[in-house]
């Protein structure tokens, strides 16, 4: 499972760059507008995915910042976002390769958010959680893009693993 989520890991990086690379261009109002995701704009759904990651990288690893809601707006300025994202991607993949087999299939025991609940289950499934999560909010921003006009950009993980992704294969 380890060499799995490693993969995964790595696709998620790739991912956010190529969707942070298709933001750069976009006007101050296109970035920001309510475009009815579940977080309303891209700007919103992107803190939220760095919120949710640094939550739930502190319930994993004991360390790092976890924001208390998960609509907090972490980087105002887009650079200071996408700079944030790439190290918190550094950091799961740090996280992911320092993992064994065993640790995955152990339980680790956290408190929920929105309902403070504490709940205990294996790392696995919160894994598969963590790097999905990032596709459904990653695939909202590219609605968004392809709304505007922009365009549709190639985020399968089969791309990824013909292309950058290939060690995996």
């Amino acid at each position: 499972m380890r060499r799995h989520f490693q993969m995964f890991a790595d696709y998620n990086r790739w991912a956010n760059r190529r969707v942070y690379a298709a933001c750069e261009d976009l006007s101050y109002e296109d970035y920001r507008a309510d475009a009815g995701a579940f977080f309303g704009s891209i700007h919103r759904t992107l803190n939220h995915l760095l919120v949710a990651d640094r939550i739930w990288m502190s319930r994993m690893t004991g360390q790092g910042e976890a924001p208390k809601a998960l609509d907090v707006i972490l980087f105002d300025d887009f650079s200071a976002l996408r700079d944030a994202r790439a190290a918190e991607d550094q950091r799961i993949i740090g996280f992911v390769d320092g993992l064994n087999d065993e640790r995955i299939a152990g339980d680790f025991t956290y408190t929920t958010i929105s309902n403070p609940t504490t709940i205990t289950q294996p790392l696995g499934p919160v894994l598969s959680h963590v790097f999905n999560h990032q596709t459904h909010h990653r695939g909202q921003v590219h609605a968004i893009l392809t709304s505007l006009g922009g365009p549709s950009l190639v985020l399968d993980l089969v791309y990824f693993l013909r292309s950058d992704g290939s060690r995996w294969m």
